[in-house]
C-alpha cells in the first residue's frame, strides 16, 4: 500500500510476475510451455493504470495472453481486474535465454508451437 492507501505501482509488477510464474513454471506441462522453463527473461514492461486498487480480501484476476510472437521474443499482455472493475493493462516483452551461454537465443519450433494457442490475433 502506498501513502494514498492504494496498491503501490511496484506491487503490480509482482502481480504480473505471479501470473507469468503460474503460466510458465507452475503449470508448464498442462500449458505445453515446459520448454520455456529452460530460460526466459523480461526485456521490457509497460503498465497503464486504469483505476486505484485498494486492499481487500477478495482476489483480483489477471488475464494473460500472447500478443506478438517473433523469432527471438514474444509479448504477453495482461488485464488486471475483478468482477466489477479494470485496474490495469500491461505488456511484457519476454526473451528466451540460454542460461549456460548467458545470452539471448531464438525461440525453438516447439516453443513457438506451445505459445500459438495463447496468441491473440488482431484484425
Amino acid at each position: 500500500m502506498d501513502a494514498f492507501q492504494h496498491v503501490n505501482n511496484v506491487a503490480f509488477l509482482e502481480y504480473l510476475q505471479e501470473a507469468r510464474v503460474d503460466m510458465f513454471w507452475v503449470h508448464p506441462q498442462r500449458n505445453g510451455l515446459a520448454p520455456l522453463t529452460q530460460g526466459i527473461v523480461v526485456a521490457r514492461h509497460e503498465i497503464s493504470y486504469l483505476a486505484p486498487l485498494t486492499w481487500r480480501e477478495e482476489p483480483i484476476i489477471i488475464e494473460a495472453w500472447v500478443r506478438n510472437l517473433h523469432a527471438a521474443s514474444f509479448e504477453i499482455e495482461y488485464l488486471v481486474r475483478d468482477e466489477e472493475s479494470k485496474y490495469a493493462t500491461a505488456r511484457s516483452v519476454l526473451v528466451p535465454y540460454d542460461l549456460e551461454k548467458k545470452r539471448p537465443r531464438r525461440l525453438s519450433a516447439d516453443e513457438k508451437a506451445a505459445l500459438e494457442p495463447y496468441l491473440e490475433r488482431t484484425p
